[in-house]
């Protein structure tokens, strides 16, 4: 049997943010085009070289980007929407970074997130383009590291039916002309390819894990029998991930050279399918059996015996021990941690990590003999001591969980009534005007917070720095008018490490950093013991807030669903447990904020629908202990006691009935690059509780006139009555500058102001 170790994909960032680094110095204007090219090259050589010296045998190019690999494909094929003014020729920067992040005239193209992960990536627009062939990148990385390293590389592109799948801009009679119009481009991609020498090209279609149609299916059908008829000499192997195959019998017979399936998240499914239909036996398989989105050592034996399985299920005679998914998912390498736990950092495996678990994991079935001496032992002997640490022995967490029942999960009043009473309490003006909760953190908040870390400061020091800065945006806020007031949240690098930090259960990396959208990288906490909350975490700051002005500063929290989603989470209990544990730890914390005197408390949720299983059938046993999660953390408080909650980068159409079940007295939602189609949405799904629609995009550093937002609200108002409306940004602010920071904001409040006098002049 042939057997070769593979990786879907590597991270780009880097070991060190090299990647993030480069571009933002670019934006900064502090290196030319040529220097960030140049640079860049070097990195995606690097990384090839890396996993080569690791023992991976087939390296994979094209999963490297100067941004994110749905735009490269978007500028590839032209598919350039008309506010760029583009004209036709090759894509440059300037018109690649407007459609990532906006310009000063343009707003950027949508983000969302990439199927239930924590990656954002850039939503393509057709508007009946005439597409062609700009630039095909991918010859150019595998010509790169063919006449560079000498090696002969698995190009990688995300497929067509994938793309169109996450495409806007067309309709049922559209979407025809639009595939027609990608076929012969993707086909040209390939013959590329194939002309200079590529034995493989991995084609990922992700999509294919979703709940398919039978006119879905006959359309990939169609796709891929057009092009291999097109480019016949193209080994294709179709990469699937994060679910298991719809349509298996259909799909698995497809005119490809190999299919790859996910053997970790869609793992029963798949075996079902191997089982009831096989596997074609002059297709090459791939096999998904190391986890490509968690960071925990797998179990070499186990690991061995189910690809074994899979191997003797399926009958092949040429197979890839792969990912499961590409690796981008998870930080480069544990050796850049130097201060974990012993016993836990033994049970981590990052990319480097699980590319030698590949690598060991092929040679094994190879050679029937393990490398690397006691690499089977070692792992099992590390996954077992962190199986008995004592954080997982929490007797006091044992016991809150024990002892809740029904009558935690819900507040005494419902919401009209609450709402009755909050406006008695609150005595706030119509159309109450906010922000979701950071405030821009400057080079100084940096500088002096690494100054703290690393001790050449005083507690002292740095506190009186925080309530300085904390102080001077609540004047700001003032000044500028808004009607409820955050602190800013200046303590906080992280709306998930910041609490996870004073959570007991948790642990926290050095240089574990994952993209989360562009250059936004974040370093994702390790829950890896029982959740115990010890002592406030948020009150000190929000309480000196509250005292500096007569307006009312929100408590600014993040919820337990969105702490589990943007986590790496012990993989020993499940979810829901884990949910349950932050959402008492944070039951006592919201209780805390209400003690000291705080009417206002928001709980974020943005990550609730990113969790969602990928196919809506699966949906229901998530959403039920999900929202749970919610009213367990949030339903203790007094009626007065105005609940709020946040979320971002998601489809809301199929999402508001679990929104309302949150039984949030106030919900902000990010918006603003789709803000057409929420209220589309709301026109059929009326909403009945508090709601801001973000009313400008935080993520383009463009300042929107007064008139942008005056339209946005007058839009809002068709579905939305004065009773429920809110008026904020779409979201936090912590990564925008103070000067645009500060006009938009002020802009929000103008338009806000006129639309008040508006109705009292109608009144």
């Amino acid at each position: 049997m042939n057997l070769v170790s593979t990786s879907i994909g590597y991270p780009y960032i880097g070991e060190n943010r090299e990647w993030k680094r480069c571009v933002e110095s670019f934006w900064k204007g502090a290196k030319s085009e040529e220097q960030l090219i140049a640079e860049m090259k070097t990195i995606r050589l690097n990384h090839l070289k890396r996993q080569q010296s690791l023992g991976l045998e087939l390296l994979t190019v094209g999963d490297f980007t100067f941004y994110d690999r749905m735009l490269d494909l978007a500028t590839m094929f032209g598919l350039i929407p008309n506010r760029y003014q583009w004209t036709g020729e090759e894509v440059n920067l300037t018109t690649y970074y407007a459609m990532a992040r906006g310009a000063k005239d343009v707003v950027a193209c949508e983000m969302t997130k990439w199927f239930n992960t924590n990656y954002h990536y850039i939503v393509p627009e057709y508007e009946g383009q005439s597409l062609h062939l700009t630039k095909n990148y991918l010859l150019d990385y595998f010509t790169e590291a063919k006449e560079e390293l000498g090696v002969n590389t698995k190009p990688t592109i995300i497929g067509p039916y994938t793309f169109v799948k996450l495409s806007k801009g067309y309709d049922a009679k559209t979407k025809a002309f639009f595939i027609l119009k990608l076929i012969p481009l993707y086909a040209q991609v390939f013959q590329q390819l194939v002309d200079a020498g590529a034995s493989w090209i991995q084609v990922e279609e992700p999509a294919l894990v979703l709940s398919l149609t039978a006119d879905d299916v006959k359309l990939v059908q169609v796709i891929y029998k057009q092009l291999a008829a097109e480019v016949p000499a193209a080994q294709i192997m179709l990469q699937t991930y994060f679910e298991g195959l719809s349509a298996y019998e259909e799909l698995s017979q497809l005119p490809v050279a190999g299919i790859g399936l996910d053997f970790i998240h869609g793992a029963e499914e798949n075996m079902v399918s191997l089982r009831k239909h096989g596997f074609p036996q002059d297709k090459v398989l791939g096999i998904g059996v190391v986890n490509g989105r968690d960071i925990w050592r797998a179990n070499l034996a186990e690991r061995a015996t189910h690809t074994k399985a899979v191997l003797s299920l399926s009958g092949v005679k040429e197979a890839w021990i792969q990912s499961s998914c590409s690796l981008q998912h998870v930080p480069v390498t544990t050796k850049s941690e130097t201060r974990l736990d012993a016993i836990l950092k033994d049970a981590l495996s990052f990319a480097d990590e699980k590319i030698v678990e590949l690598t060991h994991i092929t040679s094994y079935i190879r050679d029937e003999a393990w490398a690397g001496n006691k690499s089977v032992s070692q792992s099992m002997m590390a996954i077992q001591a962190l199986a008995q640490h004592k954080t997982r022995k929490n007797a006091r967490v044992k016991d809150l969980v024990s002892q809740v029942t029904l009558e935690h999960f819900a507040r005494p009043m419902t919401f009209k009534e609450r709402q009755s009473v909050q406006k008695e309490a609150l005595k706030l003006p119509d159309y109450p005007t906010t922000t979701i909760g950071s405030f821009p953190q400057s080079d100084q908040v940096k500088r002096t917070r690494t100054a703290w870390r690393k001790k050449e400061m005083t507690e002292a020091e740095y506190t009186a720095f925080l309530k300085s800065e904390t102080a001077r945006w609540i004047q700001i806020q003032e000044e500028i008018g808004l009607d409820v007031l955050v602190h800013g949240e200046f303590e906080r690098t992280d709306m998930v490490e910041y609490f996870g930090e004073k959570l007991e259960g948790f642990a926290f990396t050095e240089k574990a950093w994952v993209v989360s959208y562009g250059s936004r990288c974040v370093k994702p906490p390790i829950i890896y013991g029982d959740v115990e909350w010890t002592a406030p975490m948020t009150v000190k700051e929000v309480e000196a807030a509250q005292q500096l002005t007569s307006k009312y500063v929100k408590g600014m929290l993040t919820g337990p669903v969105t702490i589990l989603n943007w986590s790496f989470v012990r993989d020993d209990l499940s979810r829901e447990q884990v949910a349950n544990q932050l959402a008492l730890a944070l039951r006592e914390e919201i209780q805390a904020l209400e003690n000291a005197g705080i009417s206002i408390i928001q709980v974020d949720e943005p990550a609730l629908r990113e969790g969602l299983p990928l196919r809506k059938e699966n949906w229901a046993d998530y959403l039920a202990w999900g929202v749970n999660a919610f009213k367990l953390a949030t339903s203790s408080v007094k009626n007065e006691t105005q609940i709020h909650t946040h979320m971002c980068y998601c489809e809301f159409n199929d999402f508001i009935e679990p929104i309302r079940a949150l039984d949030a007295d106030v919900i902000s939602i990010e918006t603003s690059r789709s803000h057409g189609e929420l209220i589309q949405s709301l026109k059929q799904n009326p909403y009945e509780l508090g709601i801001g629609l973000g009313v400008y995009d935080i993520h383009s550093p463009r300042v929107p006139s007064e008139e942008e937002i005056d339209a946005i609200l007058n839009d809002s108002l068709e579905v939305i009555s004065k009773d429920q409306f809110w008026v904020n940004p779409d979201c936090g602010l912590k990564t925008r500058q103070e000067e645009e920071t500060i006009a938009s904001l002020k802009n929000m409040v103008a338009a806000t102001r006129k639309l008040r006098l508006l109705q009292q002049q109608t009144v």
